[in-house]
Formats: C-alpha cells, sequence, structure tokens
C-alpha cells in the first residue's frame, strides 16, 4: 500500500508556495515517487504514480486525504487501469493519513531545511538530496532502524542476522547486565492504515 500527499514549500513570495508531491510506500518508508511544482494538478500527480510503478511495480492501494487532487477522476483512472484501488481520509479526521504527515514532519524537522526557498530549481535540488538521503541513510525509528531502502528490497534481513548474532554473544558474554535473553527489533509484519482492532482471546 502506498501514501501519498502534497505539503508547501515557502518561496520568497507572499502568497507563493511550491508543492512538494509524494509518495511513499507505508510498509518500508521508502519515497516511491516525489515532484516538485509550482501548482498543484492532478495531471502532474499522474505522472508522478506511473513514474513509480513503472520503477516499482503497482501497490493494491493508494491512500491519500481529500484533497482536490487526491480524489480526481484522471487520477483514479490511470490508477485503476493499474489494478490500484484509491482510499480516502474519513470525513472530519485529520490523522487519517499518518506515514505521508510524518514523512513531511521529518523533512521539515531536518536540520538545515530551509525556511524558504530561493525559486523552483532550488527546492527541487533540496528535495532530491532529501529523499536520496531519506531512502539511503536515514536510520527510521519505525523500522527497527534500519533504512526504508534496507527495508523495501529485503537485505534488512542479513543485516538484522548480524545485529542479532552480536546481541546474542554480548548477552552470552555478560548475562549479568540482561533480565533476560535479549530481543532484536525487527520490521513489523503487518502494517495498514485504519487496521481493525486485533481480536482478544477469550
Amino acid at each position: 500500500m502506498w501514501s501519498w500527499d502534497i505539503t508547501d514549500l515557502y518561496s520568497p513570495w507572499r502568497g507563493k508556495t511550491f508543492k512538494a508531491y509524494k509518495v511513499i510506500d507505508i510498509y518500508s518508508r521508502r519515497i516511491v515517487g516525489f515532484r516538485v511544482e509550482d501548482r498543484e494538478v492532478d495531471s502532474l500527480a499522474r505522472d508522478m504514480f506511473e513514474d513509480a510503478i513503472r520503477a516499482h511495480g503497482a501497490p493494491q492501494f493508494v491512500h491519500a486525504d481529500s484533497g482536490a487532487a487526491m480524489r480526481s477522476t484522471l487520477l483514479r483512472d490511470a490508477l485503476a487501469a493499474h489494478g490500484v484501488g484509491m482510499s480516502h481520509n474519513r470525513p472530519y479526521t485529520s490523522n487519517d493519513n499518518p506515514f505521508s504527515e510524518a514523512g513531511f514532519r521529518t523533512m521539515k524537522y531536518r536540520p538545515g531545511y530551509p525556511k524558504v526557498f530561493t525559486d523552483l530549481d532550488a527546492a527541487r535540488a533540496y528535495i532530491q538530496d532529501y529523499v536520496i538521503w531519506y531512502n539511503t541513510e536515514h536510520r527510521h525509528s519505525a523500522i527497527a532502524l534500519f533504512t526504508p531502502a534496507q527495508v523495501h528490497d529485503g537485505s534488512w534481513r542479513q543485516i538484522w542476522t548480524a545485529r542479532d548474532t552480536a546481541l546474542q554473544v554480548y548477552h552470552d558474554a555478560h548475562p549479568a547486565r540482561f533480565r533476560a535473553r535479549p530481543k532484536t527489533p525487527s520490521p513489523a509484519s503487518r502494517v495498514g492504515i485504519n487496521l481493525p482492532n486485533e481480536p482478544v482471546a477469550a
């Protein structure tokens, strides 16, 4: 499942913002599609998704809020042509797109984030560099401190094995420092948006 959103990037001109479009895979947290434009238009979103699907294959569903570009017939038809369904935020529920919102928060609170972008080219250059850093270097707390790229391509498993081996060796050498045998964190096996509550055993 993918999630997507658009956020404003401030320009030097009052009332003028650049638009950062972003698509994220909610399991791996990898940014699989992005672009920066001077306007919010459904045709630009469609083109972004076409590029992302060519690069990564089609997801089952795409989730977004209820903005005009997100609910456009043009985008819906383009995704449907790839067998992709769409879901949207529930009415009056502002936090129904947490993966995209958290991703933009990570970007905007990163040290060195420009409060103002001098022009569209500067905004595009910054986002390009940020996406590379985020996907390949950022140790994401929600995916056990692996990078999104490692979780997306499955290479996290080899890294997990090395981490677990080192942790168990340390435990065996210093058992008094632990209350129990430690467990090495790994990414969640199930991720979704508005998942139903798990049944509780009687």
